[in-house]
């Protein structure tokens, strides 16, 4: 049993809005307690540091020089073993659109990664393709794009929790089969426009995949899917990497939507955390040069940005709290994942998902399950 004195401790209100109190927190697996500190217990000096549910990131390919999709079956634990790192504590390997026995094999092996014993959790895979539209591919091969279809990814409903399609080309059936077996459907590398992005909301598919990017924009003529996403309550995801998304565009989105339906997420590939280089992405050639990473024809590819940055960077960049920008990448996803019941905020009887970091968001302690994770506590 541990116990964390001396900190910020971010925890939820009788709203379940997320607030700042001057607390204990002691745990093992599971959180026991908030407030006194009991007997026989290892204290830990939190020495002012924030105290935070572990980050959850839904949209992530790789870091650390592996990817979700590498024939490897060390890569997951190698990526599990790296995140804590940057505060992640729990996350969705995501998939590339490749051939369908590739894809089947990263789902095989991201099904075995839920029993990982060590690292950040794996609660399931985010399929982000094949099922989406040859116009806005982004950094996707076209030659693996594929119609919708329910039956190819059938066997992989327990691992499957997020779904990218582009609506245009997936019916209403393809979407309700999909809700059925609770699997997040999210509107994605798609050319649809303003109507087919709002019918496919209405229908279930209540997910954004990174918002602004691989998808029709905001016109005034034409709302496209970003317009859809911002006159609507669909959960959105942002890439708050300054690349990907300029700070003002992530200003309009903060003023825009409600805080509940915000996620950050990294969308990161395996150069995160490893510099600038030739890297690799989906049997492509990738090039980082600073947080810029492109293919060789200049097409912007995942970010090199691990989670503690991007939420580093909403917070500059909005004026946000500090307890506020933790609820998009704690509270939010877990709801949206149907799981908030266990993890996604410090209370009571939920997980002991737990990390500690500064006012840059430097991250000093990572705990999962209880366990504490190796790390180095590096500022900026």
């Amino acid at each position: 049993m541990k116990t964390i004195i001396n900190g910020k401790l971010i925890v939820p209100d009788s709203n379940g809005d997320f607030k700042i109190v001057s607390e204990a927190l002691t745990f093992d697996e599971k959180i026991i307690s908030i407030g006194d500190v009991p007997n026989d217990t290892e204290l830990i000096d939190a020495q002012g540091l924030f105290i935070s549910p572990g980050f959850i990131n839904i949209h992530i390919h790789g870091a650390a020089g592996v990817d979700t999709m590498d024939d490897n079956s060390d890569a997951l634990k190698i990526l599990a073993d790296f995140l804590p790192i940057t505060g992640v504590t729990s996350f969705l390997p995501t998939t590339m659109t490749m051939p369908l026995e590739k894809i089947y094999r990263a789902l095989n092996r991201i099904r075995n990664g839920k029993n990982f014993l060590h690292g950040a959790k794996i609660l399931g895979a985010h399929l982000e393709g094949p099922f989406i539209s040859k116009k806005f591919n982004g950094a996707q091969a076209i030659e693996n794009i594929l119609p919708a279809d329910f039956e190819p990814i059938k066997n992989f409903v327990d691992v499957i929790k997020i779904i990218t399609v582009a609506p245009e080309n997936c019916g209403v059936e393809f979407i309700s089969r999909c809700r059925e077996k609770n699997i997040v459907v999210s509107i994605g590398h798609s050319a649809a426009t303003y109507d087919e992005a709002l019918t496919a909301i209405h229908h279930g598919a209540n997910h954004i995949t990174h918002l602004f990017n691989a998808q029709t924009g905001l016109h005034h003529r034409k709302p496209g899917i970003v317009g859809a996403a911002l006159d609507s309550n669909a959960t959105v995801e942002l890439i708050a990497d300054n690349v990907h998304v300029h700070a003002a565009a992530q200003r309009v989105v903060a003023k825009c939507k409600p805080r509940s339906e915000i996620i950050l997420i990294t969308d990161s590939i395996r150069a995160c955390g490893i510099g600038n280089g030739v890297s690799e992405l989906g049997g492509q050639k990738v090039f980082v040069n600073g947080q810029i990473a492109t293919l060789e024809d200049g097409t912007l590819v995942g970010s090199v940005a691990p989670m503690n940055q991007v939420v580093k960077n909403f917070r500059d960049n909005t004026g946000w709290n500090v307890e506020q920008v933790v609820e998009l990448v704690t509270k939010n996803p877990a709801l949206e994942l149907g799981i908030y019941d266990k993890l996604g905020s410090l209370t009571v009887g939920k997980a002991a998902d737990v990390i500690l970091f500064d006012d840059a968001f430097n991250v000093a302690k990572s705990f999962v399950g209880g366990r504490q994770m190796q790390i180095d506590f590096i500022a900026r």
